[in-house]
């Protein structure tokens, strides 16, 4: 494709070898990477639903089908590396796949230096049955979200995740229905445009979770469009990459029609990292907390009083918020910031809340 610039790749499908394209994109260019790569799942012959036999619409395209493990292993290794030069030094790749194939890859993240953060399961709350009755109904994918590499900096947008799940911490394991009803693309026929279309509601979780109004997310099998649709929803830039020109054709037609959420509506969350370091001294010095104030864990388990130089104090050990926190738990570490509160009007106020207030003041 020639030498890329930034003009003739962002917000556009390239079409082509996933390989190729991304070795030809600029080093370190892309903040997030999400993959949907072939599975491999070839069935063995035509699969039938018991009664009517009508025939199930299973995945049996060209672009499914590999030799044997070794050519699907060389396949994965030749775009998980290429992902990883395009990737910034502290970006990340999500990757779904099913038990046919997801194993395999996380074997190949590893070696290729990718530092795994999590393997998610997404229960399908529609899954599609098991039609020979032979097995466990398939009713999960999982997907694996690793960093570039151990020492990456990676983003994560913990309070927007934990916002989107009623204000607990978002876990591992996503309850989200199948692509159906009005949002899976059909084609003049009726039939399914593609075999393998992933919900939105997938992809707002994962953009969410990673990444940053303005940030770029590449997605190297772009099938029907989705990341690229969600992409400009959420005011993020993306970079598609399509093989199979009728699904181009497809994804350009429906991020052609998505608009941009309002600037009101799109949310901003900078990471915690960007922000301004405050000690603790300085709710200290600045008399948001006094010198002599004790403070208590959530239950009110455990005390320990304020020292004049921003230390805590129980029980004859000092030190640090953290340091402190970590001792009354008998833990390696602990964040002081969540962990202690202080009684204000006989309601404990998580200290972190001091902290966010001369937050404000510096922006």
């Amino acid at each position: 494709m020639g030498r890329a610039t930034k003009k003739n790749w962002e917000n556009r499908i390239l079409s082509g070898d996933c390989v190729e394209i991304m070795n030809g994109l600029p080093e370190s260019s892309v903040d997030m990477v999400f993959a949907d790569p072939p599975y491999n799942l070839q069935l063995s012959g035509e699969l039938t639903r018991p009664g009517n036999q009508s025939r199930v619409d299973g995945v049996d395209d060209a672009w499914d089908r590999f030799a044997d493990f070794a050519e699907y292993d060389v396949f994965s290794r030749a775009w998980l590396a290429a992902a990883r030069r395009v990737l910034k030094p502290n970006g990340t790749l999500w990757v779904i796949g099913s038990y046919h194939n997801i194993f395999r890859v996380g074997t190949t993240l590893q070696d290729l230096g990718y530092w795994i953060l999590n393997d998610v399961v997404w229960r399908k709350s529609n899954p599609m049955p098991n039609f020979r009755g032979r097995r466990f109904t398939n009713a999960h994918e999982t997907l694996i979200w690793c960093a570039r590499g151990k020492e990456s900096r990676y983003r994560f947008n913990y309070d927007a995740m934990k916002t989107l799940n009623d204000d607990l911490q978002m876990r591992s394991d996503w309850l989200i229905p199948i692509c159906a009803g009005p949002e899976r693309l059909k084609d003049d026929a009726g039939r399914k445009a593609h075999p393998t279309q992933k919900p939105e509601a997938l992809l707002h979780r994962v953009i969410m979770a990673a990444t940053e109004i303005g940030d770029t997310v590449l997605d190297p099998f772009m099938g029907s469009g989705t990341t690229g649709a969600v992409a400009k929803k959420l005011g993020r830039s993306f970079i598609g990459i399509e093989r199979e020109e009728m699904y181009v054709d497809i994804a350009k037609e429906r991020i052609a029609t998505t608009e941009r959420l309002p600037e009101d509506a799109l949310i901003s969350v900078p990471s915690k990292r960007d922000e301004p370091r405050i000690p603790f001294g300085w709710l200290v010095e600045r008399g948001l907390l006094t010198a002599g104030t004790v403070l208590y864990d959530q239950r009110r388990r455990h005390a320990a009083r304020i020292r004049t130089d921003g230390t805590l104090i129980t029980d004859g050990f000092q030190g640090s918020i953290h340091k402190v926190g970590a001792h009354v738990q008998n833990l390696p570490a602990c964040n002081g910031w969540t962990f202690w509160h202080a009684s204000i009007k006989g309601n404990l106020i998580p200290i972190d809340v001091f902290r966010q207030k001369i937050r404000a003041e510096l922006h």
